[in-house]
């Protein structure tokens, strides 16, 4: 009898401890090589700085490459769901990738949450996109702000060059129905491919379209090759940016090229410039020591979005532990959920809030309108 009673006390001992020790596993997909490392070595380095607990259970983190090819990025992603069988997956970087997945990660139930900056990966919402959650400004959040300041402005015809993929497309698309409601009119629209090493084709179309101003709409690096190809041909105009050109690089590859030029982006770039009332300030400047003291120089802002993913995983994770164990379909279901109820969550990047229509749950608080001064970013006001 004693002996019964050790090995039924052995055995739940043994199962308490598997529970009380059980691993959430969280696939990461990042583009550190390839035509986009700009946006995806932040993101990767990143990765340490994440937080490794959650509801009393520990948070493993599994880093692929993609190379930047889409392709590649389906093919991680598999990997960590049939060979890893994580609880959900951060990234890729790149918004051909990110759309290039939503079909397997809805497939499999598993939530995804895209470090990207096209809206497309969320919008419009429907079975498979439920599954994926934006931890980037919408589009149509960024091209608000910047319209304002064309309309205040006197700005009355847009020359537009975007990248000849989702996210320069959905650009176009926001855009140009923001610009129509303001009275703006679009008179030349180009797009080029992000590997390209010459746009001058599209800088003279637009040059000869004499647009008061020029937005261009693409991620990483590639956001500096049109404005230098329009200066470089005499355009005067100014220059807007999309959120895309948020990263040290930009003024580094554009030098006085860049000079004035105006985005609407992340509270990091002009973090000292914020007040400290900003939900999201004392997050950000944690975050961006953090980088600074492992790696020695300041993260992109793409860097942030990867963090926030970390943190809306910490926050979901407890909850979803409620309704299912990690490693099953049950948890990443109610990890799902739990992500969609996301409400008043401050991070780098701004404060997120979540709802069934809203997978990103960015307000006003995720956007700053910044301009280029000295070679620094400067808070517009």
């Amino acid at each position: 009898m004693k002996f019964k009673h050790l090995a039924v006390s052995l055995l739940i001992g043994a199962l308490f401890a598997g529970t009380s020790h059980a691993q959430v596993k969280i696939g990461v997909v990042s583009s550190s090589t390839g035509p986009i490392a700009m946006v995806g070595i932040p993101q990767k380095n990143t990765v340490p700085l994440m937080p490794t607990k959650a509801g009393g259970q520990s948070i493993r983190y599994i880093p692929l490459d993609d190379g930047s090819d889409p392709t590649a990025s389906v093919v991680a992603i598999k990997k960590l769901i049939s060979e890893e069988n994580v609880d959900a997956i951060i990234g890729p970087s790149g918004s051909p990738n990110a759309m290039g997945a939503i079909q397997f990660i809805a497939e499999a139930g598993v939530p995804l949450l895209a470090p990207v900056g096209t809206a497309a990966v969320v919008l419009p919402m429907n079975e498979q996109k439920k599954w994926v959650f934006k931890t980037t400004q919408n589009d149509g959040l960024i091209a608000s702000a910047l319209l304002e300041h064309m309309a205040k402005t006197g700005v009355k015809t847009v020359g537009f060059i975007g990248t000849a993929d989702p996210y320069g497309e959905n650009w176009g698309k926001v855009f140009a129905e923001g610009a129509a409601k303001k009275g703006i009119r679009i008179v030349a629209d180009e797009r080029f491919q992000r590997q390209d090493t010459s746009v001058t084709a599209q800088a003279l179309k637009v040059i000869a379209a004499r647009p008061d101003v020029v937005l261009i709409a693409a991620p990483g690096s590639p956001a500096v090759l049109p404005q230098l190809a329009l200066v470089d041909r005499g355009y005067k105009g100014k220059f807007y940016q999309t959120h895309g050109a948020a990263l040290p690089d930009f003024l580094k590859l554009g030098g006085k090229k860049v000079e004035g030029t105006i985005l609407a982006a992340s509270l990091m770039l002009v973090l000292d410039q914020v007040p400290d009332s900003h939900p999201s300030k004392k997050i950000a400047k944690g975050y961006m020591a953090a980088y600074e003291k492992t790696y020695g120089v300041t993260p992109a802002t793409f860097g942030g979005n990867m963090f926030d993913a970390g943190l809306l995983l910490e926050k979901a994770i407890p909850l979803a532990l409620a309704k299912g164990k990690p490693g099953t379909p049950e948890f990443r279901s109610a990890l799902r959920d739990a992500l969609e109820q996301t409400r008043e969550l401050a991070a780098t990047q701004g404060v997120y809030n979540m709802t069934p229509a809203d997978h990103s749950g960015f307000d006003d608080r995720g956007r700053e309108l910044i301009t280029v001064s000295n070679g620094t970013w400067t808070l517009l006001k």
